[in-house]
């Protein structure tokens, strides 16, 4: 996996993180200021986050006059699907495994 795939799973892995990532993708272009409302959070606090959800490319942000507008980048989340396609299938193949086994003991 890819120095840039960790990143994406480490930053997604905070519950702050996730929650601003997910309010992004809902709601579209948010300023920090927007972001604090109701992050439960600091201004500061939601600053760092964005910086780490920017590092892993899954937002970028914008500027606009005085302010930056964050968005949500959906199309950053393309190896966390592959990943989860890829071991789903592996457990899938154990389950299967699993099951023939037992229906040979049963027999």
């Amino acid at each position: 996996m890819s120095d840039r795939n960790d990143m994406m799973f480490r930053a997604l892995a905070d519950p702050t993180r996730r929650a601003i990532f997910e309010r992004l993708c809902r709601e579209g272009d948010a300023t920090v200021g927007v972001l604090t409302l109701g992050a439960g959070v600091s201004q500061p606090v939601v600053s760092k986050h964005l910086r780490v959800l920017a590092e892993a490319g899954l937002i970028h942000g914008r500027r606009q006059g005085r302010n930056t507008h964050y968005q949500a980048r959906r199309e950053a989340l393309a190896p966390l699907a592959d990943w989860t396609r890829r071991m789903a299938g592996f457990w899938d193949d154990r389950f299967d495994d699993l099951e023939n086994l037992l229906d040979r003991m049963d027999q």
